[in-house]
């Protein structure tokens, strides 16, 4: 384990939110360079009810906070299958999650599996293999995980620093001023400016 003392750098946790396995990473950015500080899955006992299984949860991501303190959670959103409760109980993980995050202080963000796809490999229909490789690929870690939900953990988390970091340079883009807000010059307008000048 690492524990982050003192750090200058923002350190976010991405969870991809499950009933049986549940992926996390921690990681944090050094300059350009994205450093994984933790990339992982939550095994759940799925013979026990509900209930205890988000306790679990709860506890984890709690436990997990206290050693990496992060600066933001940003999470997996459920999307619309047809399976409607899965959908719920994914949603009732990602809300544990955020009511760990938030007992600490912490804030969170949430992005649409489509929309973590084209972060990591332009294609919001990716698979998870090819997420997992291209994550492999650009940070640069040594083995893909056997459980793929540790690595789409990892892909929430790097979504969001592309994300930070894509703002953060469109804010420093001078904007040029709308036509809508340049005064468009007419002969009346020059002569009444201008009365002198006129004969």
């Amino acid at each position: 384990m690492i524990k982050i003392d003192n750090k200058a750098e923002e350190v976010v946790l991405g969870i991809d939110p499950g009933t049986n396995i549940m992926g996390y990473s921690f990681v944090v950015k050094r300059g350009k360079k994205i450093e994984i500080l933790e990339m992982n899955v939550l095994k759940l006992n799925t013979k026990i009810e509900m209930s205890t299984r988000m306790k679990t949860i709860f506890d984890f991501i709690i436990n997990k906070i206290n050693i990496y303190k992060p600066d933001i959670i940003a999470l997996e959103a459920p999307f619309f299958g047809k399976n409607v409760q899965s959908m719920l109980k994914l949603g009732r993980v990602q809300g544990i999650c955020i009511a760990a995050g938030l007992s600490k202080d912490i804030p969170f963000v949430e992005f649409e599996p489509k929309k973590v796809k084209q972060s990591i490999t332009g294609n919001g229909a990716s698979s998870k293999e090819q997420v997992a490789k291209m994550l492999q690929m650009t940070i640069g870690f040594n083995e893909i995980p056997k459980y793929l939900d540790a690595t789409d953990s990892l892909a929430v988390a790097v979504c969001y620093l592309n994300q930070n970091t894509l703002f953060s340079i469109e804010n420093k883009i001078e904007k040029k001023p709308s036509k809508s807000n340049v005064k468009k010059k007419t002969w009346t307008t020059f002569i009444n400016e201008n009365p002198n000048r006129c004969k």
